[in-house]
């Protein structure tokens, strides 16, 4: 018998039909024997009507009634998924982020998770019983609902897995696993058996829409067991086996894997300060009152100083954030006192990841190589100690992509892998 955390999105619990699909998958491993927690997301498209109820409602909403609002999506397929198990014959029922309760921090629309008391879970589950839980939200101190923000639900599964000591947490989504690259853009990419926790983090933090970072963290860090799976293979609910994420440890033949996959991201943008003066603390002067705002920025570079004693700074945010960097920097332009503040939001950030870069020379090369041989031009630069990350014209990412998962072999069906 398996403690086993079964985690379903939007698109999976989109109306009842999807529901009833998910039940009949949830039966069959109540049938195996397996003692099961299932943690759901709201109906595809319903936390935004919600979000949206609150901005008619006010543009100053209170944060904490914002949460009361849009938690009650999960509330709801929750309480749906639980009446579709009864109906065919599964014991179950449905537990609400306080009743458990899961706790958490008191950031409104961004909690983080605390700690989940599982007492009344494990006597639930001991029963027979499948429980069903509302994914994304949390009770912070006061007895407040809180929620996780975006894609809390991947979050929420995680944690509940860890809590429970499960043996695995599989997420159910639209796709059946973790490629290579974008199977849209190149149709030879290749489904991954097993991604370790660090790639698929980086993978996920540049752009690969699989999971959300935040979920991938905790599950490295609790070194919690993730399986990718598809819930819309087979109408019988079977479905062909997903990606494992896991650790390094569980991975055979980590020398033959140099290049895990090719991410990009279309949603940043690049601003640069221009004949920003040449002196210590210049830099902190620009990226403080940034940290200040909570706007995170990625590829950072600056230019070799002019003659004039001044240099140009040139970095990369999400553009959701965009007009907020720049009125951050119209209010700060005097104390940092730059000439020009630029800013482009045809950018693409096109990344290759991969743990074999560790022993392996030439990766970052092969990168370069290969998009100049095809007129491709690097603007940005980023790397870490398994990741090598260009910022390009928008215009050249599927080209780029395409060129890149050729270049690393990517494209080469490995019967070994």
């Amino acid at each position: 018998m398996a403690r086993i955390v079964m985690k379903f999105g939007g698109t999976s619990m989109a109306g009842i039909e999807r529901i009833r699909n998910v039940a009949m998958r949830v039966k069959r491993e109540a049938e195996a024997g397996n003692q099961v927690a299932v943690v759901v997301s709201a109906m595809a498209g319903e936390t935004d009507r919600l979000v949206n109820f609150c901005r008619e409602a006010s543009s100053l909403y209170d944060p904490r009634e914002y949460d009361v609002v849009v938690s009650s999506g999960e509330q709801i397929t929750a309480g749906l998924l639980a009446i579709a198990l009864q109906s065919i014959g599964v014991k179950a029922r449905s537990w609400l982020g306080w009743q458990l309760p899961i706790r958490t921090s008191d950031g409104h629309a961004s909690a983080r998770i605390a700690d989940i008391d599982t007492v009344a879970l494990d006597a639930s589950l001991a029963a027979g019983e499948v429980a069903v839980i509302p994914g994304f939200q949390g009770l912070a101190a006061g007895e407040r609902v809180t929620t996780l923000g975006r894609g809390g639900s991947d979050t929420s599964a995680v944690a509940m897995a860890a809590a429970m000591k499960a043996d695995r947490c599989d997420i159910y989504t639209d796709v059946d696993g973790v490629y290579t690259t974008d199977p849209r853009i190149v149709p030879r990419a290749r489904k991954l058996k097993r991604v370790t926790y660090e790639e698929m983090l980086e993978l996920a933090s540049v752009g690969a829409k699989v999971l959300q970072t935040r979920s991938v963290g905790l599950a490295m860090k609790e070194k919690v067991r993730v399986q990718v799976l598809s819930s819309f293979v087979d109408a019988d609910g079977a479905s062909e086996p997903g990606t494992l994420i896991v650790g390094e440890e569980e991975i055979d033949d980590m020398e033959r894997q140099l290049i895990t996959g090719v991410a990009y991201d279309k949603n940043e943008a690049k601003i640069t300060l221009t004949a920003v003066p040449d002196r210590p603390g210049a830099v902190a002067s620009i990226f403080t009152p940034l940290a200040e705002a909570n706007i995170n920025v990625d590829m950072i570079v600056q230019n070799i100083a002019h003659s004039t004693g001044s240099t140009d700074v040139t970095f990369t945010a999400p553009q959701a954030e965009l007009a907020r960097v720049l009125d951050v920097f119209e209010k700060q332009r005097e104390a940092i006192g730059f000439e020009q503040l630029l800013h482009d939001t045809r950018v693409s950030k096109v990344s290759v990841v991969g743990v074999g870069m560790r022993s392996h020379a030439g990766v970052a090369a092969t990168m370069f190589k290969t998009l100049g041989d095809r007129g491709i031009n690097v603007q940005a630069i980023t790397t870490s100690e398994i990741k090598v990350s260009v910022l390009i014209h928008e215009d050249e990412t599927e080209l780029a992509v395409r060129v890149l998962h050729t270049a690393y072999g990517l494209d080469v069906e490995d019967t070994a892998a």
